[in-house]
């Protein structure tokens, strides 16, 4: 872990981001603790110690999101994960894109200074349970910033045009700081305009969209998902510079992700097992493997018996996914 906070440091050099510098130097010192080196740790702290500007010192609270006028309610919830990519299982080809445009946004400044546009707008699309939230919370994770979590009950107002009034404050705040803006369930919001249930208000608020992702310049990576990529209008493809499809795990991906949830199970019985959940989706995975871990931790198990993985799969397997 330490090869990472050491290349967020230096990013963080380059960005002149003084509190991702803070964030990757107390990581390192905490990793040394843990080793025990606690000559190396005390001297790391020393170091920071002596430049006030480096100290290290609790984060900042959270920033407070703008609100719906009409109910109060807020536009966003703010976190900060701490997940990365390599925590999650994805396929070859949704992980080598996401790893180039976290490499873009590392280095947006340079881009900048060339003259290029930023990739800032990321689409992930696929069925339900695939890891879009997941994926999500890495980059955020990856990046040092807060995940800044859209919520459509919140955005979506019963009165007419205060839609594209929120939606206009909340990417307002998006550009008020770098942080990663999570547009979830966003079939809600860039539904087609088409639609014969329509009357106005959503081509008003699909317009508003519009708006607001083709304008935006602001620091923050503007990232929406969406389980029904089919109904989304034609018009909001074009606007995302990444679009990312995040399919149902192969075989092979379900095996390495029961390994890692159940490593203590034998690689062949993991295997049969990843067979009986082919074709379910990350979330069914988990799901199982966890029902595994909770019934043999009630039953004073070391490990989990034919039992515990009977009943977890069979509990797994009738439930609906998708």
């Amino acid at each position: 872990m330490a090869g990472r906070h050491l290349r967020d440091m230096i990013s963080a050099y380059g960005e002149r981001d003084d509190l991702k510098f803070r964030r990757a130097a107390q990581a390192i010192i905490q990793e040394e603790e843990a080793k025990r080196h606690n000559v190396l740790a005390r001297e790391l702290r020393g170091i920071l110690a002596a430049n006030s500007a480096l100290a290290v010192t609790e984060e900042p609270a959270l920033p407070e999101v703008p609100v719906d006028r009409d109910s109060s309610l807020p536009l966003a919830y703010t976190s900060r994960p701490d997940a990365m990519l390599t925590d999650l299982v994805l396929g070859d080809q949704p992980a080598t894109s996401l790893k180039a445009l976290l490499n873009e946004v590392r280095q947006w400044s340079r881009l900048d200074k060339m003259g290029l546009p930023r990739r800032n707008r990321l689409l992930l699309s696929g069925p339900p349970g695939c890891g879009k939230t997941s994926t999500v919370e890495a980059l955020a994770g990856e990046l040092g910033r807060p995940l800044v979590t859209a919520r459509v009950e919140g955005l979506i107002s019963s009165y007419l045009g205060e839609t594209a009034a929120n939606l206009n404050n909340l990417f307002e705040f998006a550009s008020s700081g770098p942080y990663v803006l999570f547009l979830d369930e966003f079939d809600s919001l860039g539904k087609r305009r088409d639609d014969p249930s329509d009357h106005g208000e959503l081509r008003r608020v699909v317009n508003a969209v519009l708006q607001q992702i083709d304008r935006y310049a602001g620091p923050s990576l503007i990232v929406a998902a969406t389980n029904h990529s089919g109904v989304l209008d034609s018009a909001l493809w074009r606007r995302f510079d990444t679009i990312v499809e995040l399919p149902l795990p192969t075989a092979t991906e379900i095996t390495e992700l029961l390994s890692r949830l159940l490593p203590e199970l034998p690689f062949d019985e993991i295997r049969g097992l990843a067979n009986e959940l082919n074709g379910r989706p990350h979330a069914a995975v988990e799901y199982f493997a966890y029902w595994v871990r909770r019934s043999a931790a009630l039953d004073d198990a070391s490990t989990p018996d034919p039992v515990h993985l009977h009943r977890a799969l069979s509990e797994t397997l009738s439930r609906p996914w998708m």
